[in-house]
């Protein structure tokens, strides 16, 4: 999928989360599983945690349009967390190597 951030672009490459799947999200996965994207109906601010996740992960909350609203690194076993406004859909980026460029996108290099 084509993310937009401060007037730029990246394809990110994703796999949608089924209802069941946004109850697990990236618990009991290890760092090197897929990004996942997670579809709203409508706009929420769910909060998400991060327990039984044992990596860090990037969150990005997106608009309808596939706009960033924000991003994090969550940690793992972080309680709740949501963006200041409302979202359609959020994207689980695993921080590995496979998607340090996405990464490093959204967070700068370190």
């Amino acid at each position: 999928m084509i993310v937009k951030y401060k007037n730029k672009k990246i394809n990110v490459d994703v796999k949608k989360v089924s209802e069941l799947g946004k109850i697990f999200g990236l618990m009991f996965k290890n760092r090197n599983t897929k990004n996942l994207l997670f579809e709203f109906k409508k706009e929420t601010s769910v909060k998400i945690h991060s327990f039984f996740v044992f990596f860090n992960f990037l969150a990005v909350w997106l608009d309808e349009k596939n706009e960033v609203i924000e991003s994090k690194i969550i940690k793992p076993f972080s309680l709740g967390y949501s963006p200041k406004k409302s979202f359609s859909k959020l994207v689980e980026i695993p921080i590995n190597e496979k998607n340090g460029k996405i990464i490093a996108f959204f967070v700068g290099k370190k």
